[in-house]
């Protein structure tokens, strides 16, 4: 497999757009599209919503990567929780499919192809990220692990995944990875057969190579007993010994591929470290690492892993960073 450049997805808003009326329009735009209604009718959830949507969009595009990741200007849980909350008044944590949408998939979708005449391409390979079943459980329900309610997390993730799945002559969704930050660091209380059987129904799709991404490698072997997993995502820049979790032997026994970050995208660590260097107001050529040690660390996950190495990128989303610039 040709080694491609991704990248995770939160990104951060344009300095010009306020947080509170994109969340407001984010929120509106979704119920619009759950009914069939353009958001573009309406100038509030044009201007704060889907033109933001597509100029990020944009913007992320113009930087080279192969595969690029809708803008996630949400938070990663509310962005999905938002939509469970309704289901919870029905009585369930499974969300209805019509309402299984991610908005900014939908502005893609739809501006496909003036976005490829715009950037001058013929079709834009996209990434779909969506927070995993076990993130959202322990966002809503907590570490006690009920078999029947994680799988209902699991079906909606399942869900919002397979909405997400474009192909057309301008956009073809060649990514869907499932989130989850907080697996191998503070985890549900679930048994090994149910954290597998869990993972399966999420990634239960087909259409698009299955990712899932790690902030840990402390559970990589349960990981790879995961059938509808193709590539397990780890954070290779700041935390190096992430990668000694992970083998090319391990990868070909169980037919998976890898992505490593290779860039840092800790930007509070970055931060800290340079404050502690006496740079109290870094400018951007501080913060961003330079092309050779980005260039050094892909040398070395390509010795590691050799063909297994699937995907390279940053470690993380950049939504906490100063601004897209």
């Amino acid at each position: 497999m040709q080694t491609l450049v991704d990248d995770i997805g939160s990104f951060p808003l344009p300095q010009s757009v306020d947080l509170k009326a994109f969340e407001k329009a984010y929120a509106v735009a979704r119920k619009w599209l759950a009914q069939g209604k353009n958001p573009v009718e309406d100038e509030f959830l044009f201007r704060n919503f889907y033109a933001v949507v597509k100029a990020s969009f944009k913007m992320k595009c113009e930087a080279g990567l192969d595969v690029v990741n809708y803008p996630q200007h949400c938070d990663i849980r509310r962005q999905f929780t938002e939509v469970i909350h309704e289901a919870m008044e029905k009585g369930t944590y499974v969300v209805d499919e019509n309402v299984a949408i991610i908005p900014e998939v939908v502005v893609i979708k739809n501006e496909a192809k003036l976005l490829c005449e715009e950037l001058g391409v013929e079709k834009i390979a996209l990434r779909v990220c969506v927070t995993g079943p076990f993130e959202l459980y322990l966002e809503e329900v907590g570490t006690t692990a009920y078999r029947d309610v994680l799988l209902m997390f699991a079906e909606t993730v399942r869900r919002f995944a397979v909405n997400s799945l474009l192909n057309s002559k301008y956009v073809r969704t060649e990514v869907v990875s499932l989130d989850e930050p907080s697996f191998g660091f503070r985890d549900v209380a679930a048994e090994r057969n149910v954290v597998l059987e869990v993972l399966e129904k999420a990634f239960n799709f087909s259409g698009a190579i299955k990712q899932i991404h790690l902030h840990s490698t402390s559970r990589m072997a349960e990981l790879l007993e995961v059938k509808n997993i193709d590539v397990v995502s780890v954070e290779g820049a700041a935390s190096p010994k992430n990668l000694e979790a992970v083998s090319k032997s391990m990868l070909e026994k169980a037919d998976k591929h890898v992505r490593v970050g290779i860039a840092r995208t800790d930007i509070d660590t970055i931060l800290a470290e340079l404050y502690e260097k006496g740079v109290k107001e870094p400018q951007i050529w501080h913060i961003v690492e330079d092309e050779e040690t980005i260039k050094r660390r892909f040398e070395k996950a390509k010795a590691r892993f050799g063909e297994r190495l699937a995907f390279v990128g940053p470690d993380c989303g950049l939504g906490g960073w100063p601004s897209q610039e």
